[in-house]
């Protein structure tokens, strides 16, 4: 598989953290990502958390990302929001600098070894409108602790509490969750969407259906043992 042209953009940054900095979102994803991929450098794009003028960056990094991303995949975090869209910031706002909350300080610290001093209490991040504007949007949500999060961002209303919820609104959206993240829900809301499986399973069963053929194949080949 080529990610040659494939245009990236990376969702959020910590304010002063070094590039090189193992916890910085810039070093993460050229590690486990870009340098193992034929990615070019150019088609690459990441908040500089270290730029001179921070707004500035943002407002660069919207004039890239307009109208040209193809599908956002971020997931939800404990208070249903994605990015560093924390609880009370507008749905209506785009790429900025803000403060962590301490909720979000508290559950980081444990990539800083759980120092809280070391843990940089600004972020750059996309927010709730510029997360709307891409064509596809997919959410995964794991774990009972997200359950919470899958309930607010699907049974509740939109609410800037919760900004995950705004999303209702996108026109080509999916949570991608497991069953325990859907304690929260109410039964019958878990039996439509269960309901709809077979429906979402019929693009992929033909990819099935050659795999087991082709594993039939292989196993049909091989000799019996014997000495």
């Amino acid at each position: 598989m080529s990610f040659k042209y494939m245009k990236t953009f990376n969702m959020d940054e910590y304010v002063g953290l070094p590039h090189d900095y193992p916890e910085s979102f810039y070093s993460f994803k050229w590690n486990n990502f870009f340098k193992h991929a034929d990615t070019w450098p150019e088609n690459t794009h990441l908040l500089d958390g270290n730029a001179a003028d921070l707004e500035a960056e943002c407002a660069a990094f919207e004039e890239t990302t307009a109208g040209g991303i193809e599908l956002f995949a971020g997931g939800a975090g404990l208070h249903a929001h994605n990015a560093f869209n924390e609880l009370g910031l507008s749905l209506e706002s785009r790429t900025l600098v803000k403060p962590l909350a301490m909720d979000t300080t508290l559950a980081k610290a444990k990539f800083f070894k759980g120092d809280l001093s070391k843990g940089p209490p600004l972020v750059l991040t996309v927010v709730v409108a510029t997360v709307m504007d891409p064509r596809e949007v997919m959410v995964p949500i794991m774990g009972t602790q997200k359950a919470p999060a899958l309930y607010m961002a699907n049974e509740e209303g939109i609410n800037h509490m919760w900004t995950v919820s705004a999303l209702q609104k996108h026109s080509h959206m999916v949570f991608v969750c497991e069953e325990d993240a859907t304690l929260e829900l109410k039964g019958k809301t878990v039996k439509c969407f269960k309901g709809l499986m077979h429906v979402h399973n019929k693009p992929v069963e033909p990819l099935y259906s050659m795999k087991e053929k082709e594993t039939d194949k292989s196993q049909s080949s091989k000799k019996p043992y014997s000495d």
